[in-house]
């Protein structure tokens, strides 16, 4: 096979992994909707507090100093 038969083979490929994985979500979905949408509330209470750890990280607050600066560049 040529690089340019083989590419073609491979973006197919991928095509059909992403039908096959938009029907199989369709499916768990229509099969189980009271089980994804009786754990709604509860994702949205567990957002919050992961928003705070991952979004508040650099939102200041603490301090930084910088160690290497001499005394009048800090003020």
């Amino acid at each position: 096979m040529t690089e340019e038969h083989e590419a073609h083979h491979i973006a197919k490929g991928k095509w059909v992994f992403y039908g096959f994985l938009v029907i199989a979500v369709f499916l768990l979905f229509t099969e189980h909707k009271a089980h994804v949408l009786g754990i709604l509330p509860y994702l949205v209470l567990l957002a919050c507090p992961l928003m705070h750890l991952f979004m508040h990280h650099d939102h200041g607050g603490h301090e930084h100093h910088n160690h290497n600066a001499s005394e009048g560049d800090k003020k």
